[in-house]
């Protein structure tokens, strides 16, 4: 398989674990849930793992802003459809940002293997 391939799906799975971690951060009531608290842990350190096995292929400004960049998106998406949070015009136009940056850095950046 294509070593940048295997990369980004790697990124890709960081990312889905990182935003389960923070929605179990938020369930954890402040690490006195334990359920929670243990799921948080065991997707954050899954999330790191994957990351650094993107990093062997990806820039690390690369992957780290795709990483967290639609990591707050989808953070932010399921705070509003899970966790029945509001957002305002504001942080939608925020978040649009924050797309339109990772796709200006995937597909005009000289830095990522196309």
């Amino acid at each position: 398989m294509n070593p940048v391939l295997t990369a980004y799906a790697a990124l890709a799975v960081a990312i889905l674990f990182e935003v389960i971690g923070t929605t179990l951060l938020q369930k954890s009531a402040q690490f006195t849930k334990l359920l929670p608290t243990f799921g948080m842990v065991v997707f954050y350190v899954a999330s790191f793992y994957l990351l650094s096995q993107a990093l062997k292929q990806l820039p690390l400004g690369i992957a780290y802003a795709m990483w967290s960049g639609l990591g707050i998106v989808l953070t932010a998406l399921v705070s509003v459809f899970v966790l029945k949070q509001s957002l305002d015009l504001a942080a939608f136009a925020g978040m649009g940002l924050i797309i339109a940056g990772v796709i200006v850095m995937n597909t005009l950046s000289n830095t990522v293997s196309h």
